[in-house]
């Protein structure tokens, strides 16, 4: 059993996509974020860093104590090695998969949660941080698009992977990365493709149910985009 650790983010995304695609039993522990409820001493322990997603599997297959791990990456990557699913087991496809994990976790992910930023949260509309993060967003598209344009049907070749499952939320959100699907052909081929898939729809449907509400509003900038040292510290 996995206790899943999660709100409704791209990165939250990402863990119940694996799940439903593994058919592994788990529970989900809605963390409202807009709330402040990743700041709770007893998610703290869990994840430090104060951010979702965060598991517990209750039964690793070293058979010991039950085993936390916070950050999407290394969830994804811990649940792949878990079931030998969705990752290759060969040097060569496991480590082409891993790079792309990588090159979400380090760029797509952060540029495009900056864009969000800066285009629909920021105080102050400043013009030079949009046009960057816009930008920055559209030549990572563009780098995936090119990727996917030798005709493979995912990220990591022929199967579906866990690259997949790390980039496919957060080109969810096109339309406010203020990217034109239209511009990636390839990249849309493939988006479309997994958004066909049984459990993309289940994961998504689950969501709809845990989140009825926007998540950040004007009381909720505070706790999400007002953080410094001594959040940690507190």
């Amino acid at each position: 059993m996995i206790d899943l650790y999660y709100w409704t983010t791209p990165n939250g995304h990402k863990i119940t996509l694996f799940l439903e695609e593994a058919g592994l039993p788990y529970t989900i522990y809605p963390i409202h974020i807009g709330k402040g409820e990743q700041f709770a001493p007893e998610f703290l322990k869990i994840s430090p860093n104060n951010r979702i997603p965060a598991i517990v599997d209750q039964q690793p297959a070293d058979g010991g104590a039950p085993i936390s791990l916070f950050e999407s990456g290394a969830i994804l990557l811990y649940l792949a090695d878990k079931t030998g699913r969705f990752i290759p087991q060969d040097l060569r496809g496991r480590n082409e998969v891993l790079q792309w994990l990588f090159w979400q976790m380090g760029g797509l992910g952060p540029m495009a949660g900056q864009n969000h930023h800066f285009v629909q949260y920021a105080p102050e509309r400043i013009a030079y941080a949009m046009e960057r993060y816009v930008k920055e967003t559209g030549r990572l598209y563009g780098v995936l698009d090119k990727h996917l344009s030798d005709g493979r049907d995912f990220i990591g070749g022929k199967d579906y992977s866990i690259a997949d499952m790390a980039c496919y939320p957060w080109v969810v959100p096109h339309e406010r990365q203020q990217q034109d699907m239209e511009h990636f052909p390839h990249l849309l081929r493939w988006f479309q493709r997994i958004a066909e898939r049984p459990a993309t729809v289940r994961a998504y449907d689950l969501a709809k149910d845990i989140n009825v509400a926007p998540t950040v509003d004007e009381a909720s900038k505070k706790l999400l985009f007002g953080q410094d040292a001594n959040t940690i510290r507190r």
